[in-house]
């Protein structure tokens, strides 16, 4: 996977992905920012509850439930000195409609968060990486 971010003045990057969508990442105005789009640590937390809930909704259909309503709160907690990395992260799954029996529910958000969430893998992995420097005149 390839993303590449074009950088738009101040601290505001515009974020251009695979899928052909786009998203704006900027600091707040405290920070030197312009707030122009969410910061880049609240846009990791959002992938994380999407990755987990689009893996819950798919394993619940298969499991024959009928969703009626999901919402997913992503609630984290950082560390005061940098990189402030995240210390604590606690998702509450809210559900409503058929065949969603507490272990039903339970079943599939264990295999997310065990098996299939990429997003929350990564955020549990011993992540190497590597980088380079290219100038362009």
């Amino acid at each position: 996977m390839k993303i590449d971010l074009d950088w738009q003045g101040d601290l505001e990057f515009k974020s251009n992905f695979p899928s052909e969508h786009n998203i704006t990442l900027d600091a707040s105005e405290e920070s030197g920012g312009r707030n122009k789009g969410p910061r880049p640590m609240e846009v990791l937390l959002s992938g994380l509850g999407g990755c987990t809930g689009i893996d819950v909704v798919l394993i619940l259909k298969k499991m024959k439930a009928e969703i009626e309503e999901f919402k997913l709160d992503v609630n984290a907690e950082r560390a005061e000195e940098p990189p402030k990395r995240f210390t604590k992260i606690h998702l509450t799954y809210k559900f409503k409609g058929k065949n969603l029996s507490e272990r039903r529910v339970e079943r599939a958000i264990n295999l997310s968060e065990k098996k299939y969430c990429s997003a929350s893998s990564s955020l549990n992995a011993d992540i190497t990486s590597s980088y380079e420097i290219e100038h362009t005149d």
